[in-house]
C-alpha cells in the first residue's frame, strides 16, 4: 500500500500564480513543477527544472496545495510523467477534491492518467528540434476537456500544426491551442495567419510573462 509520508517526488518548485496558458487562462492556480525532462526543446524556458530539485513527499505536496486555498492544481515540469509516482500524486489530489491539470510534452504514454485530470499535451513542431517525439496513440485518451498545444516559432511550424489539426480532425474531439514562441515569432504574425485561414484554434500568449516577465516562480 502506498505510504504518502515516505513516497517522494523530485520537485523543482511549487508556487501560486495566475494560469498563463491554456483554456483556463487567468484563473489562480497552485503549481507543482516536477524536475527532469526527456526532451530538449529549442525554446525551453524552464531549463532550470532539468536537474534542480528537492525530494518532497506526497503528503507534503498535498498539504502545500491545501495551504494554498485554491481548487486548481497544475502538475508541470520538466516532464512530470517521467516520475511514476506522479500518477499517485494526481490520484491523491483528486481524492481530496482538487481540480487537477497535467502539462506533458506528448512523448510519454498518457493512458494511465486518471480520467478526471485535465490534460494539456504538447505536439512538438519542427522549430522545437523535437519533431517526431509525439505519441499519436495519446490522441485516443483526449476529450473535449483536454487540450493539444502547438508552440509556433515560424510559418513552417504554423503549416505543420495546421496540417495536423486537419489531418487528425483534432477539433472534433479536443481543444487546440496555437502558442506563439516569443521572440522567435511576433504575436501579430501568428494571429494574422489564423485569421486568414479561419482556423478554429485558440491563439495564445503566455499571460504570466506579460504580467511578470520571463522569470521563474510565476
Amino acid at each position: 500500500m502506498l505510504d504518502i509520508k515516505t513516497t517522494t517526488l523530485k520537485v523543482c518548485e511549487t508556487f501560486i500564480s495566475i494560469q498563463g496558458e491554456g483554456a483556463d487562462i487567468g484563473f489562480p492556480f497552485f503549481f507543482i513543477r516536477l524536475a527532469g525532462c526527456n526532451l530538449r526543446c529549442s525554446y525551453c524556458d524552464t531549463k532550470y527544472a532539468y536537474n534542480n530539485f528537492k525530494d518532497l513527499s506526497l503528503k507534503r505536496l498535498l498539504q502545500l496545495w491545501k495551504d494554498s486555498g485554491l481548487k486548481r492544481c497544475l502538475i508541470t515540469g520538466g516532464e512530470p510523467l517521467l516520475q511514476k509516482h506522479c500518477l499517485d500524486l494526481m490520484e491523491l489530489l483528486i481524492s481530496n477534491r482538487a481540480i487537477v491539470y497535467l502539462e506533458t510534452n506528448g512523448s510519454i504514454d498518457i493512458s494511465n492518467v486518471p480520467s478526471e485530470v485535465i490534460k494539456i499535451v504538447d505536439w512538438k513542431t519542427p522549430g522545437s528540434n523535437m519533431e517526431g517525439s509525439f505519441l499519436e496513440k495519446n490522441l485516443e485518451f483526449l476529450n473535449n476537456k483536454d487540450q493539444i498545444k502547438f508552440v509556433i516559432t515560424d510559418k513552417n511550424d504554423y503549416l505543420f500544426s495546421k496540417k495536423r489539426v486537419n489531418t487528425y480532425n483534432l477539433l472534433s474531439f479536443t481543444q487546440v491551442i496555437f502558442s506563439v514562441a516569443i521572440p522567435k515569432l511576433k504575436p501579430l504574425e501568428l494571429a494574422n495567419w489564423i485569421l486568414e485561414d479561419k482556423l478554429e484554434v485558440r491563439f495564445q500568449l503566455q499571460l504570466h510573462k506579460v504580467l511578470w516577465g520571463d522569470k521563474r516562480g510565476v
